[in-house]
């Protein structure tokens, strides 16, 4: 029994916080990095060849722990029948209104699925781009 709640807090116990500041500032300087080309366009290649990698390198960290956590949200709620428990659970109905919506929402979401995309693209769009500078395209 002990073994079992040791693996069930190590499945709900969040990443450490540097990690998941990590994670923020990749996406936070993958999208800035992004966002940034226009300007760089007007003044060298090679710094929009920069950041273009830098963003999309970001996007793959970001977007694949994005994916991470909402699959892990899900599977708690499914496994653990986590909208059974709250439609049973004696608490203020507002509560338990708002308490639905974000247990339903976390199993229902297609979040993950737009991480596990942009994710995906982004994998590929990197594995293309060193491919193209490799062989000068």
């Amino acid at each position: 029994m002990e073994n079992l709640n040791k693996e069930l807090l190590k499945v709900i116990e969040p990443n450490p916080k540097p990690i998941r500041l990590f994670f923020f500032w990749a996406g936070l300087i993958a999208t800035v990095a992004y966002r940034i080309i226009i300007v760089l366009n007007l003044y060298s290649p090679w710094w929009v060849k920069v950041a273009w990698y830098i963003g999309t390198i970001g996007f793959i960290f970001y977007f694949g722990h994005r994916f991470n956590v909402a699959r892990k949200r899900a599977r708690l709620v499914k496994n653990y029948q986590l909208i059974e428990a709250v439609d049973k659970a004696d608490i203020d109905p507002q509560k338990k209104l708002a308490l639905h919506y974000l247990v339903k929402t976390s199993l229902t979401s297609k979040s993950r699925w737009n991480s596990a995309v942009i994710f995906i693209l982004s994998l590929v769009a990197l594995l293309i781009g060193i491919f193209i500078d490799i062989y000068n395209f």
